[in-house]
C-alpha cells in the first residue's frame, strides 16, 4: 500500500508558532518532534519509507527532506502554488496512477494526532485488503466520537456491509459540516456517525476515474503534468500548468458528487485529534479539562484549564491566578488571550497583512 501525507496547509489558527515561513505541521508542538514527522513515524513499520509521498508547497520541500530524511527526495512533491485540495489530491492520484495503478493507497494529513497508533494501522491495513477485494471502492476512517464537536466534520453511515479481521465496514450515507450545538448532540448520540478525518483509502484507478468523471477539464491538464513523472521535464511541466489548475476544494470536487454506493465507512475510536488550533492541542494533550498543559521553560501558580508554551530558553514564563487562559511565547510575539477567545486568532493574523507587522505572519 502507498501513503500520501499532506504537508501543505499554512496553519494560522497555530499563530505565532505557526508562520509562512515555516507551519504548524513542521514546528515541535508535541515534544521534541513535529506532527509531520509523526505522521509519518506512525505508519512504521507497515509501510516502507519508499512507499510513503509527501505534498506540500515548493517552499517547504528542503523542510520536509530535513525532517524526513529516510524519505526518497523524488517522492516530496511541491505545489509551485497554492490550488486548494482538489487538484493537491488529483495531482498526487494521477502520479501514484503511474506508478502503480491498482495498488491501494492512503490519504492522511499532517496536522493530526493519533495515539492508538498499531489500532490506525491495522484498520488502514485491513482497509486496503477491502479495496484489493474491490477496487472500485473507497474506505473513509473516521474517529468515534468523543464529544458533541461543533467545529468538525461528521460523517454518517448506515448498516454494516461486511466484517475483516475484527473491523466493522459499514455503508457510507454522507457527510455534514460543522453542524449546530443541537445537531451535533443529535449526531453525537445517534450511533451511526462520526467524525471525518479526511482519511480515506481506495486505489489510483479509482479515484482517478472519479476526477474524469466529475472534474475532466481538471483532469486532462493534471495528466499533462503526471506525464512527465519520472523524466528531467517534470518540475518544468508542474510550474508551468500547476498554477493554472482550477482552484477547488477536494469536497467540491469529488466527494459531493461521489455515488454512496461506492464507500464504505469504518468507525473506530484511535483516539485522533486535529490540532489544528490551540484549544484543539489542548483537549488532545490535557489529563482532565480543568488540567494545564505547558511546554517550555513555564511556572504556573494558582492557574488552571491553561495552555502556556513557552519556545524562548532565554525567559521564563510566569502566570499567577489566571484560569483559561492561553500563552504562546516566541523569539519575537507573545500571545495572550483567553482559551475561549482563540478562534479571533486567525482573523487577527489575516489583518496584518500587508501592515509594519506583515513579517510575523
Amino acid at each position: 500500500m502507498k501513503a500520501i501525507i499532506f504537508a501543505g496547509g499554512v496553519g494560522t489558527r497555530l499563530w505565532p508558532l505557526s508562520r509562512k515561513k515555516s507551519p504548524k505541521q513542521f514546528e515541535k508542538i508535541i515534544g521534541d518532534k513535529s506532527t509531520l514527522q509523526l505522521a509519518a513515524e506512525r505508519l512504521q513499520p507497515d509501510f516502507a519509507w519508499e512507499d510513503v509521498y509527501v505534498s506540500t508547497g515548493a517552499r517547504y520541500v528542503s523542510i520536509v527532506q530535513q525532517q524526513l530524511s529516510k524519505l526518497p527526495p523524488r517522492q516530496v512533491i511541491g505545489e509551485p502554488e497554492v490550488r486548494d485540495v482538489g487538484p493537491a489530491v488529483g495531482l498526487m492520484t494521477a502520479i501514484l496512477a503511474k506508478e502503480s495503478l491498482n495498488e491501494p493507497m492512503v490519504i492522511l494529513w499532517s496536522d493530526h494526532l493519533v495515539k492508538k497508533q498499531e489500532l490506525f494501522r491495522k484498520l488502514l491495513r485491513v482497509a486496503g485488503e477491502v479495496v484489493k477485494k474491490d477496487p472500485e471502492k473507497i474506505v473513509f476512517v473516521a474517529q468515534k466520537p468523543r464529544f458533541a464537536s461543533e467545529n468538525l466534520g461528521w460523517i454518517s453511515y448506515g448498516s454494516e456491509v461486511t466484517e475483516l479481521d475484527g473491523v466493522t465496514f459499514n455503508n457510507f450515507v454522507d457527510f455534514q459540516y460543522r453542524p449546530d450545538a443541537k445537531t451535533a448532540k443529535a449526531y453525537f448520540e445517534s450511533g451511526h456517525h462520526a467524525w471525518n478525518l479526511g482519511y480515506f483509502v481506495t486505489t489510483p484507478a479509482f479515484l482517478w476515474k472519479q476526477y474524469q468523471s466529475f472534474a475532466p477539464n481538471l483532469a486532462s491538464s493534471i495528466m499533462k503534468i503526471a506525464d512527465q513523472w519520472g523524466t528531467s521535464r517534470f518540475s518544468e511541466v508542474l510550474e508551468e500548468i500547476y498554477p493554472t489548475l482550477e482552484k477547488i476544494s477536494f469536497d467540491n470536487a469529488i466527494l459531493e458528487k461521489l455515488d454512496p454506493s461506492a464507500a464504505l465507512v469504518v468507525s473506530e475510536n484511535i483516539e485522533w485529534s486535529d490540532i489544528g488550533a490551540w484549544e484543539a492541542l489542548k483537549e488532545a494533550l490535557e489529563e482532565t479539562n480543568d488540567k494545564n498543559v505547558t511546554q517550555g521553560k513555564v511556572m504556573l501558580t494558582d492557574t488552571n484549564d491553561s495552555l502556556v508554551y513557552n519556545y524562548n530558553d532565554k525567559q521564563l514564563v510566569v502566570t499567577i491566578d489566571m484560569d483559561e487562559v492561553l500563552v504562546v511565547n516566541t523569539d519575537d510575539v507573545l500571545l495572550v488571550c483567553r482559551k475561549s477567545s482563540v478562534p479571533k486568532v486567525k482573523k487577527l493574523v489575516e489583518s496584518m497583512h500587508g501592515t509594519e507587522n506583515d513579517h510575523l505572519t
